[in-house]
């Protein structure tokens, strides 16, 4: 048995998963970058984005963690945070980060720990 196996599943009557947005980025532009966060913040308010963490030293405890920052940020549900990096205003904020940074993006849908009965 794996753990999403015995612990991932969601009942159906319980309310949608947060879901999370992380992103590493190695900035090489400072001054680009500076020009993405004035860009992105009208739709990160929009989009109803929390930002969690701004981090330029993570803790890492295994492996390796590439980037000189990261930024974890939370939403109300996966298709929400699909929402706000498809809206507009993201989308014309996002080629500032892409230029200014090299980056990785994931979504990570929130975990509930299962009720038992």
């Amino acid at each position: 048995m794996n753990f999403r196996s015995c612990c991932g599943n969601r009942r159906k009557d319980r309310a949608v998963a947060k879901a999370y947005v992380i992103v590493t980025e190695d900035v090489h532009d400072q001054v680009g970058m500076t020009a993405y966060e004035r860009a992105a913040g009208a739709s990160m308010m929009d989009g109803g984005v929390t930002v969690l963490s701004v981090d330029a030293n993570p803790e890492v405890l295994e492996g390796s963690w590439r980037g000189t920052r990261t930024v974890v940020m939370e939403f109300a549900s996966v298709q929400a945070a699909h929402a706000w990096y498809d809206s507009e205003s993201y989308r014309e904020a996002r080629p500032l980060r892409q230029a200014a940074a090299d980056c990785n993006v994931v979504i990570l849908s929130g975990f509930e720990v299962p009720q038992h009965d």
